[in-house]
């Protein structure tokens, strides 16, 4: 028959450990020089649940006021582009066609870069060929 384990604390030997003495299978206390696993206050899973939820609850009021406020921020934003272009109408298109210019010109000029390497590539090639034959 399996011996019964202890839940009782027992007190540390202070004086040092003796050869060949079994060391003890728990939690060892320096402070109270205690030997076992204290006890441990009850706390029951509807405890532990409800403080979820409270806390689930807290988490969700903050991520709904922080999209609101981006939500007012964006919206904002949206009125005074809308302002800014009933204003300045004409300023609004001169920008535009320039942003779609500076693209159009840098598309452009990746797109020739690549052609001028493939020319390139080609004509060494046939100078390697040629070479190759002399």
């Amino acid at each position: 028959m399996p011996r019964r384990k202890s839940t009782g604390t027992t007190t540390l030997d202070t004086k040092g450990a003796k050869i060949g003495e079994p060391v003890p299978k728990a939690v060892i206390d320096i402070v109270t020089a205690s030997v076992g696993i204290p006890r441990q206050p009850h706390h029951g899973l509807h405890e532990e649940l409800n403080t979820l939820r409270q806390q689930i609850d807290a988490l969700q009021k903050q991520v709904l006021t922080a999209a609101r406020s981006v939500k007012g921020g964006a919206g904002e934003a949206m009125r005074q582009t809308e302002a800014a272009v009933k204003l300045y109408a004409a300023s609004t298109i001169l920008l535009v066609a320039a942003a779609a210019g500076a693209l159009a010109f840098a598309a452009r000029r990746a797109s020739s870069r690549h052609r001028h390497q493939s020319v390139l590539r080609g004509l060494t090639d046939l100078y390697d060929k040629i070479r190759a034959r002399i």
